[in-house]
């Protein structure tokens, strides 16, 4: 535990992005309220695909103009390098350089997969594209992933996110602390020396 004790203690809150003009309003005024709390940023979810490409972009930029650090989620499952490329150039344009990038889940009925199949893949893309232009946080999982095999096999998947250019790691919410705080000393068994927020 002693690397984690290095790191100052942050936490941020989650907004899904609002689809009408009262959710916006809405938003605005958690996000002035929650700011009391002094969070590190606010992040803005993504549609399974993309769904929510344009509100979430939206939502990022407002935050922003109140004065307030914003990063938007970005999942690669269903999308092109192409697509990927032309999203990060305009959160680029319009100086966000702060990222949670994910796998994602492919919306229903949808058949294309995309030609990234994981998020460690998505993040050596980021980094191959645009090296460090962009701050990247990416998931971690105490209880594990529900898709992976084994707590040994999402821990390897974890380090591979890591290992591809991931600078900080934000958990899923978890109910057993004890997980946190082993999954946390398996990773710096590993010599996986980032911050590791609880979700």
């Amino acid at each position: 535990m002693e690397s984690q004790k290095k790191f100052a203690r942050t936490f941020s809150f989650e907004f899904f992005p609002p689809n009408t003009p009262e959710g916006t309003e809405k938003l605005a005024q958690t996000a002035k309220q929650l700011a009391q709390l002094h969070p590190k940023f606010f992040s803005v979810t993504y549609g399974a695909g993309g769904s929510t490409r344009e509100r979430t972009l939206r939502a990022v930029l407002d935050l922003q103009a109140a004065g307030h650090a914003a990063a938007p989620h970005i999942s690669c499952v269903g999308s092109s390098r192409n697509d990927i490329r032309e999203i990060l150039c305009e959160y680029r344009s319009h100086g966000i350089r702060h990222l949670v990038a994910l796998r994602g889940d492919l919306p229903s009925g949808t058949a294309f997969a995309g030609e990234f199949q994981y998020a460690n893949e998505l993040v050596a893309f980021i980094r191959s594209e645009f090296g460090d232009q962009f701050f990247i946080e990416v998931a971690a999982y105490p209880e594990y992933h529900p898709q992976a095999r084994s707590a040994q096999d999402d821990l390897l998947n974890f380090r591979r996110k890591v290992e591809a250019g991931a600078d900080s790691a934000i958990t899923q919410y978890f109910y057993n602390a004890d997980c946190y705080f082993h999954f946390v000393e398996e990773c710096e068994a590993m010599g996986l020396d980032l911050p590791i927020v609880p979700g």
